[in-house]
């Protein structure tokens, strides 16, 4: 009787961990899509709605505005709340506003966008945090899970959107509907994690234990700098690629198609990178590979001229730089802290910072290129986000804390 009960209470300890994996994954799904989705429906949607140049420019800003504003308060909210409940909260929100930006012209549009940022932010900032509570000891490996399903899901948003809007007739309003789907799978599926939630917080104020001040720590300002330079690479390659390569003569058609190539690149070392990284001790020699492959990425671009061959391996070569990149930092929120509130605190004020830095980023691009009507001196950013990375990630690559003892 006694074996027997001990082997059921191991099935329910394994199935809610089971589950509690499968919510992961969901959620992270959920992080990128919503906003991938939009940018090959921008077309269909300015045929319908008035939306300037400038508005369009503000529709795929206000994610990232969203992401720096909420962003420092999140670790806040869920010592107050609990990390479950507060995704929880945040998927409510997902919902919401995937389900009514489609409809009521730009007003709920831009509201319902906002809603999904929000949402996102609390996502961005708690994953890594409840993956270290949780897998501490897998930490590698559900980083590079949880990674990797936010990147599929989003290279799917935006490869499926127009099929899904013209060969199936539902429009861009039913494709961005169609998306929302997943985040009501998100949201059942996470309903089991409410039975777990804790509150980090004591309910007497005054018993509070002083924490460490996250932005006094100079590894953190760091990290957060690695952060905004990894996110600049992205933002501004998914804004700026198809028109970069159509001023070097490339068709349209193959221009667009060097995003998937970008995301291809980015995809199987968002897995791999983190799995690697929590076996080393210094992740130091990751980084310096990363760099001289930004660099050489770069360089073709700069130089490609159109020579298609020439200009596809650097794309992909930018990609796995990106992709790596960001799965160093994700690694760096869990492994340069004690805690999964520290962690909370660091992602908190490095995704802050570093999406003000990726939201600022293109339009100075778009600027660059304005005032020297080409792309060679615009493209230096990225050799400016590449020697900050380098500098920056050799130390936060180093084996020690934010809060060294």
């Amino acid at each position: 009787m006694g074996k027997e009960l001990v082997s059921a209470q191991e099935n329910v300890k394994v199935r809610s961990r089971l589950l509690l994996i499968i919510g992961i994954i969901l959620v992270a799904s959920n992080l990128r899509a919503p906003i991938t989705a939009i940018s090959p429906l921008l077309g269909y949607m300015r045929a319908d709605l008035p939306l300037s140049n400038t508005m369009t420019g503000f529709l795929t800003t206000l994610p990232l505005l969203a992401f720096a504003g909420l962003s420092p308060f999140v670790s806040q909210l869920a010592r107050k709340w609990g990390m479950e409940l507060l995704v929880f909260f945040a998927l409510c929100f997902m919902v919401f506003g995937s389900l009514i930006r489609p409809f009521g012209g730009i007003p709920v549009l831009l509201f319902g966008t906002f809603l999904i940022g929000l949402a996102i932010a609390v996502g961005n900032v708690l994953l890594p945090s409840l993956i270290k509570k949780e897998f501490p000891f897998k930490m590698g490996l559900m980083t590079g899970i949880y990674s990797i399903s936010m990147n599929v899901s989003a290279m799917l948003a935006s490869g499926l959107s127009v099929p899904i809007a013209v060969n199936a007739g539902l429009g861009w309003q039913g494709a961005l509907v169609i998306w929302s789907v997943f985040a009501v799978i998100a949201l059942v599926v996470w309903l089991p994690q409410l039975r777990h939630n804790t509150r980090t917080a004591p309910v007497n104020v005054a018993a509070t234990p002083k924490r460490q001040n996250i932005w006094k720590s100079p590894l953190a300002w760091k990290i957060t700098i690695f952060m905004g330079m990894q996110s600049t690479v992205f933002y501004v390659m998914v804004a700026w690629l198809p028109g970069i390569l159509i001023d070097q003569g490339v068709a349209s058609a193959q221009a667009g198609f060097m995003l998937s190539i970008l995301q291809l690149g980015i995809l199987p070392f968002t897995f791999v990178v983190p799995i690697i990284a929590s076996k080393m001790k210094s992740q130091q020699p990751i980084v310096i590979v990363m760099c001289l492959l930004l660099l050489a990425g770069t360089g073709g671009l700069m130089f490609g001229s159109g020579h298609i061959w020439l200009i596809t391996a650097s794309v992909f070569i930018i990609g796995i730089a990106s992709g790596t990149a960001f799965s160093v930092c994700m690694m760096f929120f869990n492994l340069r802290t004690t805690t999964a509130i520290e962690a909370a605190d660091l992602s908190g004020m490095a995704q802050s910072i570093g999406y003000l830095l990726a939201a600022a980023m293109p339009t100075l691009f778009g600027f660059l290129h304005d005032l020297t009507g080409g792309y060679v001196i615009p493209l230096g950013i990225l050799v400016f986000a590449t020697l900050v990375l380098f500098v920056t990630g050799l130390d936060a690559a180093r084996d020690k804390k934010v809060f060294s003892k």
